[in-house]
Formats: C-alpha cells, sequence, structure tokens
C-alpha cells in the first residue's frame, strides 16, 4: 500500500514477507511441521511453568532460573510462529509497517534476554559444581531474583533502543523482505534513509547482548568441565558429561548462529544461509530447552510422575464400585430390632438414590 510521498520517493506502508518458500506442497508441509513444533513447543514450556510453581520441592535457584527461560520461551515461539503459520495457511504475507516494528521490538527483546538467562544459569550450575560451600551465600533469593530481573531488563532496554533507531527510519520501497519474519538486516535494507548511525548502534547492542554472554557462559561450562574431570569416579564422569555436555550443545547452536547473524561480517554465502540459521534460535531452540534442561532432570521427572499419579487418584471414577460390594457392606448392619430394620429402609433409599446419581440402571 502506498499513500504518502517522501521527496520523489512514495512512502510503503505494508512489507511483504517472502517466507521460507512459494511452492505449494511445501508450504502445506511447512505449516503442518511448525504447527506441530508450536504446539510441542508451547505445551512442553507450560508443563514445566505448572511444574515449578505447584512442587515446593523444586523452589530453588535452579528452577527458579527455568521457569524464567520456560516463560521466555513460550513467548519467543509465540512471536515469529503464529504469524509465519497464518501466512503459510492462507498464503496473506503483508503485514504493516508499525506491525513489523513491533514484531522486531518483541523479538529483539526475548533473544536478548535469553542471552542474558542463559548466562545467569549457566553462572548458577558453576557455583553449585565448582563452589559448592558458597552457593547457598551467592544464590541467594535476592541475588536470583536480581539476575533474572537484570536479564528482562537489560533485553527490554537493548530491543527498545534499536526499535527506536528503526522507528525514525523512512521505507519507501520495495517492500518485499526475503525473510519469514521481520528480522532487522533485512528491513533496514529497504529503508532510503541514512543506516550508517542504526547500523553502528546496533552492531554494538549485539556485540553486547550475545559476544558478552557467550563468553561468560563458555568460561562457566570450562571451568564446570575442569572440575567434572577431577571426579575420581568413572561413572559419576560420565553421567556429568552427559547432562553438560547437551547443555553446552544446546548453547553453542544458540549463540553460535545468532552470532553469525547479527555480529559476524557477512558474504555472500551467509547471508543465503541466514534463514537457515535463524531457524535454529527461533524455532529449534524453544523447542529443545524444555528437553534438554527441565524433562531429562531426574527431580522435574519426579515430580511429573507425581502430579500424573494424584491427578489420576482424583479422577478415579465411582462406577468402579459394584452394587454387590455395596450390598455386602450393608448386610453387615444389625437386622433384627426395630431400629435396625428403619435403618435398613433409609440405607435402602441411599443406595437408590446413590445409583441414580451414578448412573447405574437396572
Amino acid at each position: 500500500m502506498e499513500e504518502r510521498k517522501w521527496g520523489n520517493q512514495t512512502l510503503i506502508r505494508e512489507f511483504i514477507l517472502l517466507g521460507l518458500g512459494n511452492i505449494p506442497e511445501v508450504q502445506i508441509f511447512l505449516f503442518l511441521l511448525f504447527l506441530a513444533i508450536y504446539i510441542v513447543t508451547v505445551a512442553g514450556n507450560i508443563l514445566i511453568i505448572a511444574l515449578v510453581m505447584a512442587n515446593r520441592r523444586l523452589h530453588t535457584p535452579m528452577y527458579f532460573f527455568l521457569w524464567n527461560l520456560s516463560c521466555l520461551e513460550t513467548c519467543y515461539s509465540s512471536t515469529i510462529l503464529p504469524r509465519m503459520l497464518a501466512s503459510l495457511l492462507t498464503g496473506n504475507r503483508t503485514i504493516s509497517v508499525s506491525g513489523c516494528i513491533t514484531q522486531l521490538h518483541f523479538f529483539g527483546f526475548l533473544a536478548a534476554t535469553e542471552c542474558y538467562l542463559l548466562a545467569a544459569m549457566s553462572y548458577d550450575r558453576y557455583l553449585a559444581i565448582c563452589k559448592p560451600l558458597q552457593y547457598a551465600i551467592c544464590m541467594n533469593g535476592r541475588n536470583c531474583l536480581w539476575l533474572a530481573s537484570g536479564s528482562w531488563i537489560s533485553g527490554f532496554l537493548g530491543s527498545t533502543i534499536m526499535t527506536f533507531l528503526v522507528s525514525k527510519l523512512t521505507f519507501c520501497g520495495p517492500n518485499e523482505i526475503d525473510h519469514f519474519f521481520c528480522d532487522f538486516t533485512p528491513m533496514i535494507k529497504l529503508s532510503c534513509s541514512d543506516i550508517s548511525l542504526t547500523n553502528l548502534v546496533t552492531l554494538i547492542l549485539s556485540a553486547m547482548e550475545t559476544l558478552i554472554p557467550f563468553l561468560l557462559t563458555m568460561t562457566s561450562y570450562v571451568c564446570i568441565m575442569v572440575t567434572i574431570l577431577r571426579i575420581p569416579s568413572m561413572s559419576g564422569r560420565q553421567k556429568a558429561f552427559s547432562t553438560c555436555s547437551s547443555h553446552l550443545a544446546m548453547v553453542t547452536i544458540f549463540y553460535g548462529t545468532v552470532i553469525i547473524v547479527y555480529v559476524m561480517p557477512k558474504n555472500s554465502t551467509l547471508r543465503e544461509l541466514n534463514k537457515v540459521f535463524s531457524v535454529f534460535y527461533t524455532v529449534l531452540t524453544p523447542l529443545a530447552n524444555p528437553l534438554i534442561y527441565s524433562l531429562r532432570n531426574r527431580a522435574v521427572k519426579e515430580a511429573l510422575r507425581k502430579v500424573c499419579s494424584k491427578y489420576l487418584r482424583s479422577k478415579r471414577p465411582l462406577e468402579k464400585l459394584s452394587v454387590n460390594s455395596l450390598d455386602q457392606i450393608l448386610t453387615r448392619s444389625p437386622q433384627k430390632t426395630i431400629e435396625s430394620c428403619w435403618l435398613n429402609q433409609l440405607i435402602g433409599w441411599s443406595m437408590v438414590i446413590t445409583r441414580h446419581q451414578m448412573g447405574f440402571v437396572k
């Protein structure tokens, strides 16, 4: 939609997201694939949120950070995937400029927050494994709250600065964004304003939000690995390595793809692979994090087992009590006195009412 003039050029009011292709058969497959991923992602993260809130044994620093991560991943995937699924289903790829900037803001906010939060989680694990005697002092409730809130606030401030700079740009065509969501780099390419300041500030923010947390996270995991190597038991080392290696793999994939897309200098090959790399940190990471960080954890699995068993016990149908068993219980009442006759009559009426309520039809 072209409505306003800027100099000799026409300003655009809508963008077209080119997505991941335009082949109908591929679109159907991608819709079903990403719909399944979105459902599993949201369900897994909401399950972890509910477990941590319901089980007092999980009210510890580690699970406090996992709770924050699950909240973040639920919002993070919901920022991109619903709009993407709607485009795949309906074929409508247009999005207003203001809507695109809004999506960019929330995506940048949540992505930066995840970088900081992963660094805080790695520091928590470092203290628990390498400094166990200092863990209770360093990771008290106040410090945990500061680390978590600092991650959210830092991510919000960085994204707000970037969004403000982008909102001041003028877009006058073309209006096709070669991506499946409103990302920063393909979006500002369409601007007809001077973007040198915006690029510089965004590069600095990207380095602060990705490189620094990445270095802190890797330092923590290196220290953890060194400590694990000192464990005398081979089985203990293998168990610790299996857990830390899966954590480290997810952290490396997330930070690595984000750094490649936003920090490293671009060549033609990297530009072509940007959308592929973006799938890793926007779709696959929110899907894998609940499995890697929580559902493989023994305490979380035990909490889930208790919740399921409690739910099944509470939903056990009363119809399993047969009429014969009720009759056997009732025959134990005395029947030789007038009082017992009245009692049996009252019990008989109660049986009729009970059968009616439980749906027995004889």
